[in-house]
């Protein structure tokens, strides 16, 4: 029986794993859900689920939420903030944490998961984009398991061999493929992106996800930031990742091997795939996701990356060049573009030039400390306010 805490349940891949979850009630146990603002969801999921723990963003919403659930006959005990994130990310009788916050906000209870050496699924890839040395220098320190959740981290995952710690050169690893739906706006003209809206950068033809990450899709910043991740996932350099448009988004990647062989993972485009991989690995169980029917399959498209139509890309392998606080400055600067985006204060094209400046203002310097990830994270989004400012609608 695994003992699970899952930071960011009321999001996309928060509610995704607690549908494995309820699936497999002789393996799991929910022991903490956490979510920010969403109170109702997170009612509903304690409802259901009955974990010991509940943390919600501020401390009135905690009040009323636990007044609610001891109406409803439910002992779930409600906390509030980020200390309480981190208290039940590395509760003892906790052994998997599920880390499925979005944005910078996923990293301190992510890195308090890490530090108690719990098994860590990890679906908050700026964890890894803003304190990637750091963060897997605790990996090792604390002996943590460190499971990737998004699709094509998984799917590289799937396709190493099993004794690879993290050493491509014994493997005979070539380079890896991260492959890219390519988002709404893959045949888009430029000129026509200026003009753009939230709610069609959101429709993503594949995946079911956040706001957030969905622009990042659209963007495909969201792939820049995967490369990023691989690098410090399988001690990668940036040369031998390498990312592919596919349209389909069935094949999630690909692993190029010096003797010509190519292995790659396929599934439908369902995020139950992934975290039902990680949850039970090394087992496989039943996720839900209805399987490949490959005769039915027309035809599987690769294309390169339209880096003139999407240069956020190219800002995400500078950053990653770069190292050190570059691409914790990228990843903030990011976070406030895209959310002055969807608030219809930055046209989507200015979505990159915010990057780019923000990039530009700020000379990179070595990250030692949590403290010195979020200084960085800091300065890099008052900066990057102002560069909005300057472009607002």
């Amino acid at each position: 029986m695994k003992r699970l805490a899952i930071l960011g349940a009321t999001g996309s891949i928060g509610a995704s794993t607690l549908d494995v979850v309820a699936r497999h009630p002789e393996r799991f146990e929910v022991v903490a859900i956490t979510g920010n603002q969403r109170a109702d969801i997170l009612f509903q999921q304690c409802l259901r689920h009955r974990p010991r723990y509940a943390v919600i963003g501020e401390p009135a919403q905690a009040k009323a939420l636990q007044e609610k659930l001891r109406a409803a006959g439910v002992a779930t005990e409600v906390l509030a903030g980020a200390s309480a994130l981190e208290m039940v990310a590395s509760l003892p009788e906790v052994d998997t944490v599920m880390a499925a916050i979005v944005g910078a906000a996923g990293l301190a209870p992510t890195l308090a998961a890490v530090c108690a050496g719990k098994r860590v699924l990890l679906a908050n890839k700026e964890a890894l984009v803003m304190g990637g040395a750091l963060f897997m220098a605790e990996v090792r320190k604390h002996r943590a398991i460190l499971l990737p959740i998004d699709s094509e981290h998984n799917a590289v995952f799937q396709s190493l061999p099993p004794d690879y710690a993290s050493d491509p050169t014994r493997a005979g690893i070539q380079h890896i493929w991260l492959t890219a739906s390519g988002g709404p706006f893959r045949t888009t003209p430029r000129e026509r992106l200026q003009r753009v809206s939230p709610e069609e950068a959101c429709a993503h033809p594949n995946w079911s996800m956040g706001r957030k990450i969905s622009v990042d899709s659209a963007t495909l910043m969201n792939k820049g930031l995967e490369v990023i991740e691989a690098h410090w996932l399988f001690n990668l350099p940036a040369q031998a990742i390498r990312v592919v448009v596919h349209p389909q988004s069935v094949v999630h990647a690909l692993v190029q091997y010096v003797d010509g062989s190519v292995l790659a993972q396929l599934s439908n485009p369902d995020m139950r795939t992934p975290i039902a991989h990680a949850l039970a690995w090394p087992e496989r169980i039943e996720a839900g996701v209805t399987a490949l029917d490959l005769p039915t399959l027309a035809s599987l498209e690769f294309s390169e990356p339209d880096y003139a139509r999407f240069p956020c890309l190219s800002l995400a392998y500078q950053a990653l060049e770069a190292g050190g606080s570059a691409p914790a400055i990228l990843n903030a600067a990011n976070e406030i573009a895209v959310a002055a985006f969807l608030e219809r204060r930055l046209p989507f094209l200015a979505i990159h030039d915010v990057i780019a400046e923000t990039l530009g203002a700020l000379v990179g310097r070595p990250v030692k400390h949590l403290a010195d990830v979020m200084a960085v994270d800091a300065e890099a989004r008052s900066i990057a306010q102002a560069a909005v400012e300057r472009r607002r609608c």
